[in-house]
C-alpha cells in the first residue's frame, strides 16, 4: 500500500486531496492540526506520534524530527544496506509527502521559523527518485490527475516537484535571512529568490539574444497587473524603457503629463492642462528621436490624444493608467505594431542592483532628498516664481537622464535634453541645439556641479534665466561670478543626481 505523509500549515484543499488518496488505496500519515483536519473529514489517519512513539515536545518544536519519519523519506529501496537498516529499526518508506511551511513572510518571528517542514520537504526532494514532494496546494490537481492516469508519479513529475520544493525552501530561508538583518540599509547577505515569469519576451537586448522577465518569489509589482491591448510581443528593451518612462511620468507630478523615452533617456517631457497638449509639447522637444520610443501618460488616454498620436511618429510602446472608449481601436487601426499597455502606478525597490563580473553593485534606490526649501540662491539675481517652477521641473527631470545630464525647461516643457556625454559642456551644447531658442527665459538643470564656468556659458547661450545645479565644485566662486556677469540666477540644491 502506498504511503503519504501530510503535514501542512495551509490546509486549503488538503481534505479533498487526502480523501482522493484514500479512495485510491493510500495510507495516510499525519501530525498535529493536519491530522485533526483529516480526522474531522472522516478519514483514517495514522498519527505521527503513534508511529514514532514520541509525542510532540518542546511546545511542538519537535514533532516529525524522528528516524521513522526521515528514514522513510530518505530510504533508497534499491539499496541493500538501506533495506537492512529499515528492517532493523522498523522504518517504512513514504511514497508522497505533502508539506507547506509556516507563513513566516506574513508575520516574521522566531516562532514562525519552521524547522520540521523544511526538513521533511528537503528530505523528500533529495530522494525524488522515489518520493514525490507536494509543497503547494496548487499542485494537488496535477498530482491527483497523474496518479489516476498512471497509478504513480513519473520520474519527470517527481523531479519537477523537487525543483519547486527546493526553490520554496530557498525562498523561505531568504526571508529569514532578510528579517535577521532588519534595519540594515546594506545588509551583509543579500539573497533574492527569483522566478521566471511565464510570458516569454520576444527577444533580449538584440534579436539573437533570449530574454525573460523574472520576479521576486511570493511578491508582486505593477508589472504583474499589466494589460496589453494590442501590438507585438514585448521585448527586453521594451520593458526596460517602459519602466523608465512609467517612473518618470509618475515622478513629475499631478497635472496631465506626457513623457517620451528613447533608450531609457527622456527625449521629451511636458506638463499641461490636458493630455493632448502635453503630448504635443513633449513631442516638440525632439520629434526625430521620438520615433520608435516609449510614450507614457499619467492620465487615461483619451480619443483626442490618440488621434494626435496617430498623426505623430511611430511609438514602440504606449503606456497609460487607462484608455477611454475608442482610443484603443483608433491606435490599433493606425498603429497595429505599437504595444498598448495599461498599468497601475509603478512600485519601487529599496535597493538597486547592477551586475558586474563575479558580483553585483548594490545601492539605495535613487530618490530626491533636497526640496526647494533646502535650495540656496547663490547669485545676486533670484529666480522669479515662474523660473522657480521651471527650475524644479528641470531638476526633477535631470534625475531621469543619463549623465552627464543637462535639461532645459520653459513653461513646464522640456525643450532641450543633453545626455550621456563625456563632458558637461557638450551635453549643454546638445541641449541648446535641440532647444533652438525655445529655452529663452527658462531654466537649465545640471545633474552634477559645473567644474568650470564654460558650462554656465553654454547655458547662457541657450537663453535661460536660471541655472540649477548641486554646487560643491572647487571653482564654485568662479562659476557663480560668471553667472552674475551673465545676468543669470543660480541655485544650488546640495544634491547630485547621476544616473548611469
Amino acid at each position: 500500500m502506498p504511503r503519504a505523509l501530510l503535514s501542512v500549515y495551509d490546509k486549503t484543499g488538503v481534505q479533498d486531496f487526502a480523501r482522493t488518496l484514500h479512495e485510491m488505496g493510500w495510507e495516510l500519515v499525519s501530525s498535529r492540526s493536519t491530522a485533526q483536519a483529516l480526522f474531522d473529514a472522516g478519514l483514517p489517519v495514522v498519527d505521527v506520534a503513534d508511529l514514532t512513539g514520541v509525542p510532540p515536545i518542546l511546545d511542538h518544536r519537535v514533532v516529525t524530527l524522528h528516524p521513522k519519519i526521515h528514514g522513510g523519506l530518505l530510504a533508497d529501496p534499491t539499496s541493500e544496506s538501506h533495506r537492512a537498516d529499515m528492517a532493523e529499526h522498523g522504518i517504512e518508506a513514504f511514497d508522497l509527502v505533502v508539506s507547506n511551511l509556516y507563513p513566516f513572510h506574513l508575520d516574521p518571528s522566531i516562532d514562525l521559523i519552521d524547522i520540521g517542514g523544511p526538513a521533511m520537504t528537503r528530505a523528500a526532494a533529495k530522494n525524488h527518485a522515489f518520493v514525490g514532494i507536494v509543497s503547494s496546494p496548487r499542485q494537488y490537481d496535477v498530482v491527483i490527475a497523474e496518479l489516476r492516469e498512471r497509478g504513480a508519479l513519473s520520474d519527470a513529475t517527481r523531479r519537477a516537484l523537487a525543483l519547486e520544493a527546493f526553490a520554496h525552501t530557498a525562498t523561505y530561508d531568504a526571508a529569514i535571512v532578510e528579517w535577521l538583518q532588519t534595519g540594515e540599509t546594506l545588509p551583509r547577505f543579500l539573497n533574492i529568490p527569483l522566478e521566471r515569469v511565464d510570458k516569454p519576451l520576444r527577444y533580449g537586448e538584440n534579436p539573437h539574444q533570449q530574454g525573460a522577465l523574472y520576479r521576486k518569489v511570493d511578491t508582486s509589482s505593477w508589472w504583474d497587473g499589466l494589460v496589453q491591448h494590442g501590438g507585438l510581443a514585448l521585448s527586453y528593451l521594451n520593458l526596460y524603457d517602459t519602466e523608465a518612462a512609467w517612473k518618470l511620468v509618475h515622478d513629475v507630478g499631478g497635472d496631465p503629463t506626457c513623457a517620451i523615452i528613447k533608450h531609457a533617456n527622456p527625449c521629451g517631457v511636458a506638463v499641461a492642462t490636458d493630455l493632448a497638449t502635453a503630448y504635443q509639447r513633449a513631442l516638440s522637444c525632439d520629434e526625430r528621436s521620438a520615433f520608435g520610443g516609449i510614450v507614457a501618460f499619467n492620465r487615461q488616454l483619451d480619443a483626442t490624444t490618440a488621434a494626435a498620436m496617430v498623426d505623430g511618429p511611430q511609438a514602440d510602446v504606449v503606456i497609460a493608467p487607462g484608455y477611454a472608449p475608442g482610443s484603443v481601436d483608433l491606435l490599433i487601426k493606425k498603429r497595429k505594431n505599437t504595444r498598448l499597455l495599461e498599468g497601475a502606478a509603478p512600485t519601487n525597490e529599496s535597493l538597486e542592483l547592477r551586475q558586474i563580473s563575479g558580483g553585483f553593485l548594490v545601492q539605495e534606490s535613487a530618490h530626491f532628498l533636497a526640496a526647494r526649501a533646502d535650495w540656496r540662491v547663490v547669485t545676486k539675481i533670484a529666480p522669479t516664481e515662474a523660473q522657480w517652477s521651471d527650475a524644479e521641473l528641470a531638476w526633477r527631470l535631470c534625475g531621469h537622464v543619463k549623465s552627464n545630464a543637462i535639461v532645459l525647461v520653459k513653461d513646464g516643457q522640456a525643450v532641450g535634453i543633453g545626455a550621456g556625454q563625456q563632458n558637461r559642456v557638450e551635453s549643454g551644447e546638445i541641449a541648446a541645439k535641440k532647444a533652438a531658442g525655445r529655452a529663452a527665459g527658462g531654466a537649465c538643470a545640471s545633474d552634477a556641479f559645473y567644474p568650470f564656468p564654460d558650462g554656465v556659458e553654454a547655458a547662457a547661450g541657450a537663453g535661460v534665466a536660471v541655472v540649477v545645479q548641486p554646487g560643491g565644485a572647487m571653482r564654485d566662486d568662479e562659476v557663480i561670478a560668471r553667472a552674475d556677469e551673465l545676468g543669470l540666477a543660480m541655485v544650488f540644491t546640495g544634491e547630485r543626481h547621476f544616473l548611469h
